[in-house]
């Protein structure tokens, strides 16, 4: 497999784990349309953007977009930031033998309303990674 392949299942694996379905919060990788996402959910973007040490490694963000409902505080987003803290923030992921997949120190910003949804507002939370592939 290739080096964005594997980063790929490496980030997903968080979610898909019995830990985080157990933590109750749908998850959307981008570029898919959630069939009634309903008020409370995040989407996953991988964003690769840099080389790493050798020419199997990459560097990049994640950025995940939290929804909650607009108009109750930043609770609920701040919430589920620190939920994605616990399971991310440096933390290391190693599905594919050899390779590794490293998370740095998050931010958490508000963005507003959705612009399709307007009783939604959109938190990001982003968090940097590297990519160690051999």
């Amino acid at each position: 497999m290739g080096k964005y392949l594997n980063l790929e299942e490496d980030i997903f694996s968080v979610f898909s784990s019995s830990e985080w379905i157990a933590e109750n919060i749908k998850t959307f990788p981008s570029n898919f349309v959630e069939m009634n996402g309903g008020n409370t959910y995040i989407r996953v973007s991988i964003i690769p953007s840099g080389t790493g040490i050798n020419e199997k490694s990459i560097s990049g963000i994640v950025i995940i977009d939290i929804y909650t409902p607009a108009g109750n505080g930043p609770k609920a987003a701040t919430l589920i930031a620190d939920t994605l803290d616990s399971y991310l923030q440096n933390k290391s992921i190693s599905l594919v033998s050899g390779n590794v997949t490293q998370f740095l120190q998050s931010s958490f910003a508000p963005k507003g309303r959705d612009r399709d949804t307007k009783s939604l507002y959109v938190t990001n939370y982003t968090i940097p990674f590297n990519y160690f592939g051999v």
